[in-house]
């Protein structure tokens, strides 16, 4: 699950990480109201007007605006607040439609008094699976895409490696700040900067935390001036002050919608809606609808328990995708029968009135002999299958 910067500041706040302090608004009457507020608490006369949508690169459309005084406040926060930002990571790029900007931050001017003297560092926390440690990425090229840098100077990128069990050791945070070139009360700051920014990857059960930039003040002060932060959504459970703050209205309506009916789905660039039971299964589907010709349009794992119901919402979520041409069913029957999954099918099929792409079924497991019948005697127009190649055959069959 993706965080707002907001959002992640204050994870970052309550494990005593510095950042750049700001007010949330969703409405441009509270623009105002809440300048005053945050230069009462800080003392800022210019503020930064910031975009909150899950994507990076907003400055470079529109999304991240110096306000110099209290007018320009208004009036750069109404221009943001409503628009439909682009970024090259929104949807489609800076071609494409962009994102609804609902909430803006109001946020302190941390670069002040002295532009000129501050700089801007790079950091990252993220899980290195080919370690099996955390690895703490950082740079003093802060401000920058770090793909960039890490492409053409990549000597100046360094990763710190923790191992998860023991944590962050001092003398690691040492070297980071050595790392860095920072000298006396910024060497100081930057230890216990790093130390809590890594207790607040732990405490959130974070995949990734990226701060873009970590800014050096001209006082020596280090502050988080930017937050990305992703959560494990395996680990909400147990972190529902976090999984409170899901914005839905960043996220594919579509996954939305499958959601609430524990369907794993996610949906993708092709013309084949795939429907599979287990991860596994659903990843070599997906290979064998490249290899047929076709291109996969989504993942979409119905899981253990594919009764008659969510058969038919995953074909409901499927069709939604204007692009799907043929949909093909994969089952292992190991937990769930065959049969129940056939005759899901068949129900589905019926009461979906819009249903006019070819449906390609094979099952394989408990009954799947029985459910071969059903499909088979159904009367519809579904294709059935019993080896994976020859399900592959068929959808090359119904794309040409």
């Amino acid at each position: 699950m993706n965080l707002h910067e907001y959002q992640g500041k204050k994870i970052l706040k309550d494990n005593n990480v510095p950042i750049q302090e700001g007010v949330v608004v969703e409405k441009k009457e509270e623009l105002l109201s809440a300048y005053d507020q945050l230069k009462k608490d800080t003392g800022t006369e210019a503020a930064v007007i910031k975009a909150q949508i899950h994507a990076g690169g907003r400055g470079k459309g529109g999304g991240v605006k110096l306000a110099k005084n209290r007018a320009e406040v208004e009036q750069l926060g109404s221009d943001i607040l409503g628009m439909m930002l682009k970024t090259p990571q929104t949807p489609g790029g800076l071609e494409g439609e962009g994102k609804l900007v609902r909430k803006v931050l109001i946020a302190e001017d941390a670069y002040a008094p002295d532009f000129d003297a501050c700089d801007e560092i790079y950091m990252s926390i993220l899980t290195d699976r080919d370690s099996g440690n955390n690895a703490i990425i950082y740079s003093t090229e802060g401000g920058m895409d770090i793909e960039t840098v890490a492409e053409e100077t990549p000597h100046l990128v360094h990763k710190e490696f923790v191992d998860p069990s023991i944590g962050l050791q001092p003398f690691q945070a040492r070297k980071i700040a050595f790392n860095l070139g920072l000298t006396g009360k910024a060497f100081k700051e930057m230890t216990k900067f790093a130390a809590n920014l890594y207790r607040s990857f732990i405490n959130a059960d974070a995949t990734l935390v990226e701060i873009n930039p970590v800014l050096k003040t001209a006082d020596d002060r280090i502050l988080a001036v930017d937050c990305k932060m992703s959560i494990d959504d395996a680990a909400l459970f147990r972190r529902k002050e976090i999984a409170e703050m899901r914005d839905i209205h960043e996220e594919d309506p579509t996954e939305v919608e499958a959601k609430k009916y524990d369907l794993n789905y996610v949906k993708l660039d092709g013309n084949v809606g795939c429907m599979v039971n287990g991860a596994g299964l659903a990843m070599a589907t997906m290979d064998i609808i490249k290899l047929s010709g076709g291109d996969p349009a989504n993942f979409l794992d119905v899981g253990g328990t594919a009764n008659a119901a969510r058969v038919e919402q995953g074909f409901r979520i499927i069709l939604s995708d204007q692009n799907v041409k043929a949909i093909l069913i994969n089952i292992f029957g190991g937990i769930v029968r065959c049969d129940r999954v056939a005759q899901g099918v068949v129900d589905a099929c019926r009461n979906i009135d819009d249903l006019n792409v070819p449906i390609i079924v094979r099952l394989q497991g408990t009954n799947a002999d029985i459910a071969k019948e059903i499909i088979d005697n159904s009367g519809l127009a579904v294709h059935s299958a019993v080896l994976l190649e020859e399900a592959a055959q068929l959808v090359k069959k119904v794309l040409s």
